[in-house]
């Protein structure tokens, strides 16, 4: 049965719930829905499960935009309810007649309500009593098309071939029928034609079941080919049909040096002595303050170029999607304002929005559902006067990036270094992620920030696994002068990083960063130890490692780096990941989209930017600057 049914504002105002079903929810399922659904840009989803203990829920919802109302309902997961998108659908077209902003109760409503709930089990029995026959444990809506869709798999008669096909003229005609017809045709010799020895044709008309195993098409083709002559003619077509052989030049070298030379960088000399301002540049970056505590100023060449492409739209270079509707009506409809937007006047826009976040390496999975939240909000919204409708979702957009890329909790790590040192006991951070994403390069330019805060640094060398590992933290240690701790090879990790923990408590450190091996998402055995490393030590963050490069990579490794984490701890709240950090950012241009994919997919926020080599490219993400490319 239905749990529960609420209205309320998007500004979290209650308006009305149904006393009727005045069931204690166990746990807040309406609360985590507007966390973690609502605010995170995922209302674009059909529903919402919710797992509490000793209940499982299942939520759906829908907006009016215009009045700014949600209406959600709340009901068991395992019963089905057939009605319950009818139920929302009447609620809010009766509530919407009845809402006045200045109302804040509305009894009268529980009556309103009982006679809609009772009308929409009314259509739900009906629509189950002629609902149709149920085929391989699915039901199929009776009733033709015309467009051959009984015969395919899993249909009536769609077994084998032997079901109905078009014919092209609205008729059916039996598969089986046919092949045996063809077959017959077949064994005269007279009737058979072919198309470029691809097609294999009956009495001039294509034959659809040439690929469905009846018979050996390689030998009709051969006997087609062989009738017109004794085969020398194909001889001497596939004998034409070979590459000629491409001879390769021979290198001719100069006698006399090149002129030029063959460092091709660019190099500015200032002074006149290139040499002497690299190697300036090259200390300064060695021993210059962190790019993390600089302040990046945002240009304003993407809002140019907006507003350039805003004034072409009427242009040779305005998208296809603008012209759909013509400049006449597209004007007429921005001057006077449209009553209500439906979804088919916001999917040109959508669609173009899409394509552009795809080309910025966002996953296609999470454009296509940020696309959808962005429709749901604006679904039945009015549009303004004066206000394209490409304006509006693009406005609607950038506001859903900000939300989804600003951190829901903050995470100061200086402060909760300096918070854990009053209670007498070190800052852990361990470093997770894939193989060759930048574990231990990033760890040391972490370490190299800390520092310069006069925050006391050690490494923990947990990277038992991969040949190497230990001796290139004990390099970065040396240079950066800070204490390591490490056991060598073939060690637990676990363990590694507990007497880690511990020795930083005796010699008065302040942090330990952990380094961790690189391990696949899919590897078991290797997050089994990782999840035993998190679980046994209990470390105050935890950071996923990611290269800015991937796309769809991107959310597959953090929902199994999540999930695996989820899974394989024995702790009934298990650990997940808290932080991101991004690696090879200098390297993608404007191909930004990884961030949004892993933001989106796992809810923690980017915490450093990597950008360089050196220990002093690191930065914090510009939440503005990557909203604005990826929308540029």
């Amino acid at each position: 049965m239905l749990e529960q049914l609420l209205i309320f504002t998007r500004g979290g105002l209650i308006l009305w719930s149904c006393k009727e079903l005045s069931n204690a929810l166990k746990g807040s399922p309406i609360d985590t829905l507007i966390r973690s659904c609502l605010l995170e840009e995922r209302s674009g989803a059909a529903s919402y499960n919710y797992d509490a203990p000793g209940a499982a829920y299942s939520l759906k919802w829908t907006f009016h935009n215009d009045l700014g109302l949600v209406f959600v309902a709340v009901y068991q997961r395992i019963l089905h309810l057939l009605y319950v998108d009818d139920l929302l659908a009447a609620v809010k077209r009766e509530f919407s007649q009845v809402y006045d902003p200045t109302r804040t109760v509305y009894r009268d409503f529980d009556e309103i309500f009982k006679q809609l709930k009772i009308e929409a089990e009314a259509r739900a029995e009906d629509l189950k009593k002629s609902n149709p026959v149920v085929v391989n444990g699915q039901r199929k809506q009776i009733g033709s098309k015309g467009d051959g869709s009984e015969g395919k798999k899993g249909g009536a008669g769609g077994g084998g071939g032997a079901g109905l096909k078009n014919d092209g003229d609205g008729k059916k005609r039996d598969n089986k029928s046919e092949n045996n017809r063809f077959v017959a045709n077949n064994n005269n010799g007279s009737n058979l034609k072919s198309n470029g020895g691809n097609n294999v044709s009956v009495n001039g008309k294509e034959n659809d079941s040439v690929n469905n195993g009846a018979f050996d098409v390689n030998r009709l083709q051969k006997k087609v080919r062989n009738k017109g002559g004794n085969g020398k003619k194909t001889d001497n077509v596939v004998s034409k049909a070979e590459p000629k052989k491409v001879i390769k030049k021979n290198r001719v070298w100069d006698e006399k040096p090149p002129e030029t030379k063959l460092d091709f960088t660019d190099h500015v000399d200032v002074d006149g002595d290139a040499d002497k301002d690299r190697k300036v540049d090259f200390f300064a970056k060695e021993q210059g303050e962190s790019m993390m505590d600089k302040d990046e100023i945002l240009s304003s060449d993407s809002e140019d170029e907006e507003e350039d492409d805003d004034d072409d739209d009427s242009g040779k270079n305005s998208k296809p999607d603008a012209k759909k509707k013509g400049w006449f009506s597209s004007m007429f409809q921005s001057i006077a304002g449209k009553a209500n937007l439906e979804k088919s006047d916001l999917e040109p826009a959508l669609k173009a929005l899409k394509d552009r976040l795809m080309t910025k390496n966002v996953a296609e999975e999470i454009a296509e559902k940020l696309c959808e939240s962005v429709a749901a909000s604006l679904e039945g919204k009015k549009l303004a006067s004066f206000t394209r409708i490409s304006s509006t979702v693009q406005t609607a957009m950038e506001e859903a990036l900000v939300r989804i890329l600003t951190p829901r909790r903050s995470i100061d790590i200086l402060r909760d270094v300096h918070a854990a040192k009053e209670q007498r006991k070190p800052y852990v951070v361990v470093f997770v992620g894939v193989n060759g994403v930048g574990k231990s390069t990033n760890l040391a330019k972490v370490a190299y920030w800390l520092l310069e805060h006069d925050v006391k640094v050690m490494m923990a060398a947990c990277d038992t696994f991969r040949s190497g590992a230990v001796e290139q933290l004990r390099t970065h240690a040396r240079r950066l002068e800070i204490p390591i701790f490490e056991k060598g090879y073939e060690k637990d990790p676990a363990v590694v990083a507990k007497e880690a923990i511990q020795e930083a408590s005796r010699n008065g450190s302040d942090v330990v960063l952990v380094d961790t091996a690189g391990r696949m998402q899919d590897n078991e055995p290797l997050m089994r130890a990782l999840s035993k490393l998190i679980y046994l030590n209990n470390p105050d963050l935890v950071l996923f490692v990611g290269e800015a490069l991937v796309g769809n990579d991107a959310v597959d490794q953090l929902s199994k780096f999540n999930q695996k984490l989820a899974d394989l701890s024995t702790s009934p709240t298990p650990r997940l990941i808290d932080g991101i950090l991004l690696t090879k950012f200098d390297t993608i241009d404007d191909k930004v989209g990884a961030a949004l994919s892993m933001v989106y997919i796992s809810g923690a926020p980017v915490m450093f930017v990597g950008c360089g080599q050196s220990y002093t490219d690191l930065k914090k993400l510009n939440v503005k600057s990557i909203v604005k490319t990826l929308l540029k």
